[in-house]
């Protein structure tokens, strides 16, 4: 840590490690899903967990968010990103599902390649 000029924070609570890991993931998943990087949820969900080891029992990035429900994973995002800022900015498809009440998987999932971020709009992660 004294070459990167840190000190840790020994209060964190492993709950909180954990939440920051698995949201960062999630979130620049659903990032990849919405700039049309990925075909599918399912191709998403079964490359982070074969190929990236997300837990198995969770059943990929996509399938957690389709659990838990995209309200509760942007809620959980902002109130990470109005800490430690922009890194943790909901990605526009999880925003465009709260509003449209949409999954990514199902009858009516969102499509991939439509939930970028507008021109100029980009977030940074050091903002």
């Amino acid at each position: 840590y004294a070459v990167l000029g840190l000190t840790p924070d020994k209060k964190m609570a492993a709950e909180e490690i954990a939440q920051r890991c698995a949201l960062a993931f999630v979130n620049e998943a659903c990032l990849c899903f919405g700039e049309g990087i990925l075909r599918s949820a399912r191709d998403g969900d079964i490359g982070a967990i074969f190929g990236l080891g997300f837990p198995p029992f969770r059943g990929g990035p996509f399938r957690y968010v389709d659990t838990v429900g995209a309200k509760e994973i942007v809620r959980r995002l902002q109130r990470f990103r109005d800490r430690l800022g922009n890194r943790f900015a909901p990605a526009p498809v999880l925003l465009s599902m709260v509003e449209s009440g949409q999954t990514f998987h199902g009858d009516d999932a969102v499509k991939p390649g439509q939930h970028d971020f507008p021109p100029g709009q980009a977030v940074s992660a050091t903002a």
